[in-house]
C-alpha cells in the first residue's frame, strides 16, 4: 500500500503541476509591456515564481545528466562521453572516455546504492577526470528491473564490484563513498584470497561505515532502534503495475528522501523560500544554483528489497564485518588476505553520517597491510558531503586521492 498511496497521490497533484506548467508558458509569451503598467510587473513575477514552485513540486525517477561534456588535461580542454562498458540487470560500468592519447590511472568511483542516483557523484568525478581514466558504478532503478533478472543483494553488489573491476583489467583503482565502503573491502578480500589479478592495486574509502560502532551517529542509531522485521513491515513495497519491475519488493527512493529531508526540514523549506525570493526578483543565476541542487536531489531510485535489509541488517545492525563474521557466498571473508592493495581511508569532522572512526576502523582490520600502504586523512571543517564534493574535495583531499593513486600505479 506504501507505493499505491505514493502513486495516487503524484497522480492527484499532476493536474496542478500542468496547470502550473501551462501558466508560466502563458506569462513567458507576454512581454512586460503588454500589461499596460509598469507596475504590475512585480505582481507577474509574484505570480511566476508562484508558478514555478509549484511546477516543480514532486519527485522525478530517472536519472539526472552527468553533464561533464568536457575536462582540462594538462593545458587543454579535452572531449568527454559517455561509454558503458558493461551492462548488467542492475547497474553500468559507465567509461567516462576522453579525448587524449595516453595513458591515465584506471580508477573505479563505486557510488552508494542508498535512494539516488550515482550522479550525485558528479563533482567527485569531474575532479578525478583529469588525472585519471573513470569509471563509474551506474547503479539502475530496481522499479524498472523485470522480476525476471532475479534477486539483487548485498552479495550481488560486491560480484558487481568485481566484474567490473576485471572488465577494467588488472591495475586498476577504486575510490569507494559511503555506504559501498563495506562491500568495496569486502570486494578486495575475496579477490585478494582468490588471487584474482584484478584486485585494486589502492584502495580508497570515504566517510563508510566500516564500523558503526565507534562512534555512532543518529542515523545508525535510527538503524538500530528498530528489528529487521520492523523495517521489512513498514518500508518495504511492491512495485506497482505501470512499471518495468512491477511486483518487485523495493525500498522506495522516496521513503529514503523524506527520511533525509526530516532532519533538516527547515533548511530545505528555507532554500525553497529563498528559491521563491529569487525567481521574484528576477535573479536566476542565484535561482538556477538552488534548483540544479534539488533537481539531483528530488531525482531517486529504489532499492531491491533484499540488499536494503541484507545492508541494514549486515552493516548498521549487527556490523559483521569488523567483527569477523561477515560471508560471501556462504564463505567467510577475511580482511587479512588484502596484502597488496594500497589503502587510504578519509573522513570528515563534521560529518553526522558517518562518524569520525568508523572508516579508519579498516586499518586495524586491514592488518596484513604493510605500514607504507596505509594512510589515513581526516578533513577539517567539512560534514559527510564535503568529503566528496566542494571546494576542501577539489584543493584539500583530491591531491591526497591522486598521490595514492600515482604511488600505485
Amino acid at each position: 500500500m506504501l507505493y499505491l498511496a505514493y502513486q495516487a497521490h503524484s497522480d492527484l497533484v499532476e493536474p496542478a503541476k500542468s496547470i502550473a506548467r501551462h501558466s508560466l508558458e502563458l506569462l513567458g509569451a507576454l512581454a512586460p509591456g503588454s500589461w499596460g503598467h509598469h507596475a504590475t510587473v512585480p505582481i507577474m513575477r509574484n505570480l511566476s515564481a508562484t508558478y514555478e514552485l509549484v511546477a516543480r513540486a514532486g519527485l522525478t525517477h530517472t536519472r539526472p545528466d552527468y553533464r561533464i561534456p568536457a575536462v582540462t588535461v594538462g593545458n587543454r580542454e579535452v572531449e568527454v562521453t559517455e561509454e558503458a562498458a558493461l551492462t548488467l540487470p542492475f547497474g553500468t560500468l559507465l567509461h567516462f572516455k576522453k579525448d587524449i592519447d595516453f595513458e591515465q590511472p584506471r580508477v573505479l568511483v563505486v557510488a552508494p546504492l542508498s535512494g539516488h542516483f550515482a550522479t550525485l557523484l558528479r563533482n567527485t568525478v569531474r575532479t578525478l577526470l583529469a588525472d585519471h581514466d573513470v569509471y563509474i558504478t551506474d547503479w539502475h532503478n530496481a522499479r524498472d528491473v523485470s522480476l525476471d533478472e532475479g534477486r539483487f543483494g548485498f552479495d550481488d553488489y560486491v560480484s558487481y564490484v568485481m566484474r567490473f573491476l576485471e572488465k577494467m583489467g588488472p591495475g586498476s583503482h577504486v575510490v569507494a563513498v559511503c555506504q559501498p565502503c563495506v562491500q568495496t573491502l569486502t570486494a578486495a578480500a575475496v579477490m585478494a584470497a582468490e588471487g584474482n589479478p584484478a584486485q585494486p592495486a589502492s584502495m580508497t574509502l570515504m566517510a563508510g561505515p566500516v564500523d558503526v560502532r565507534i562512534n555512532p551517529t543518529k542515523v545508525n542509531g535510527l538503524a538500530q532502534s528498530k528489528s529487521i522485521g520492523w523495517f521489512e513491515r513498514n518500508l518495504i513495497a511492491r512495485v506497482p503495475w505501470r512499471y518495468p519491475g512491477a511486483g518487485r519488493q523495493v525500498y522506495p527512493g522516496f521513503v529514503q528522501l523524506f527520511a533525509f529531508m526530516s532532519m533538516n526540514i527547515n533548511r530545505h523549506y528555507a532554500a525553497h523560500q529563498e528559491l521563491h525570493e529569487h525567481l521574484r526578483n528576477g535573479e536566476f543565476d542565484k535561482a538556477q544554483v538552488i534548483k540544479t541542487f534539488y533537481d539531483e536531489y528530488f531525482a531517486v531510485l529504489d532499492l531491491s528489497a533484499e540488499f536494503y535489509l541484507e545492508t541494514v541488517k549486515w552493516v548498521f545492525q549487527d556490523a559483521l564485518l569488523p567483527k569477523g563474521e561477515l560471508k560471501y557466498r556462504g564463505q567467510p571473508v577475511d580482511l587479512k588476505a588484502i596484502r597488496k592493495t594500497a589503502l587510504l581511508t578519509v573522513e570528515g569532522e563534521r560529518d553526522d553520517i558517518c562518524g569520525l572512526g568508523q572508516t579508519a576502523a579498516a586499518h586495524d582490520l586491514c592488518s596484513s597491510l604493510r605500514p607504507h600502504l596505509k594512510r589515513h586523512h581526516m578533513q577539517v571543517g567539512v560534514g559527510h558531503y564535503g568529503v566528496f564534493s566542494g571546494r576542501r574535495w577539489e584543493g584539500q583531499i583530491y591531491p591526497l586521492v591522486r598521490n595514492m593513486i600515482l604511488s600505485m600505479d
